[in-house]
């Protein structure tokens, strides 16, 4: 049972941001929702891709594996946030696995149905358009990061992305990163090393970049990270 409506929640999300009351009925009518637990796959690497989900709550960790086994994270997802990002508009596999590191509660859409609604619905579909035109530019910045930047550097990117992604701002400036990561899934996120990442984080709390909490939470002063940059 939710506390709000499906049509409340849908409407927090970048998809559906510029949606009036009146063209979010028909969507709503096609959301389905359930309950995920810790540990659980909603859907595996492969597997048909039929859905695309939103979180209401929970974390969701999108990776990858290799013919030898090996993770690369691609993203870690949580309230707020859709996936996968280009699902309503491709006729394919799941990319990716998706493991629910915390409980989760989801609400999903049918992408058959959605594209049926999509076809009577042009003017809803420009819209939708808009917001997946920023995701792609997102897409792109991650892949010059991978081309223009040394690995130092792209630990400082990734490490400022995490900050606006899965912080909160304190009262000093500095970000609290909510979600803890350990050493490897940061160099899974940019097909690093754990060794690499660990001897970078370690040069960034000597020059006083970073620090963790008593929780174990990541500290990050983000407009610090950026002067190192450059």
């Amino acid at each position: 049972m939710f506390p709000v409506s499906v049509k409340d929640l849908l409407q927090r999300f970048s998809l559906f941001k510029d949606l009036n009351d009146i063209e979010m009925e028909p969507i709503v009518d096609l959301a389905q929702n359930r309950t995920y637990r810790q540990g659980s796959h909603i859907f595996m690497q492969g597997d048909p891709m039929t859905n695309v989900y939103f979180i209401h709550q929970g974390k969701i960790k999108i990776y990858r594996t290799d013919m030898h086994g090996k993770e690369q994270i691609i993203n870690v997802f949580e309230k707020g946030q859709m996936f996968p990002h280009h699902g309503f508009f491709r006729k394919d596999n799941y990319p990716a696995h998706a493991e629910v590191l915390e409980d989760a509660v989801l609400i999903y859409i049918p992408i058959h149905s959605f594209e049926n609604f999509l076809i009577t619905h042009p003017d809803i579909s420009i819209k939708l358009f808009r917001v997946l035109g920023e995701r792609l530019l997102d897409l792109q910045n991650r892949l010059e990061e991978k081309i223009l930047y040394n690995t130092y550097e792209q630990i400082i990117l990734l490490l400022i992305r995490i900050a606006n992604n899965h912080g909160k701002e304190l009262d000093n400036g500095e970000i609290n990163v909510t979600t803890q990561f350990t050493n490897r899934d940061l160099a899974n996120m940019i097909g690093s090393s754990r060794e690499t990442v660990s001897r970078t984080l370690t040069q960034l709390k000597k020059k006083h970049l970073l620090h963790t909490d008593k929780d174990g939470n990541m500290i990050v002063s983000v407009e610090a990270l950026k002067e190192e940059l450059f």
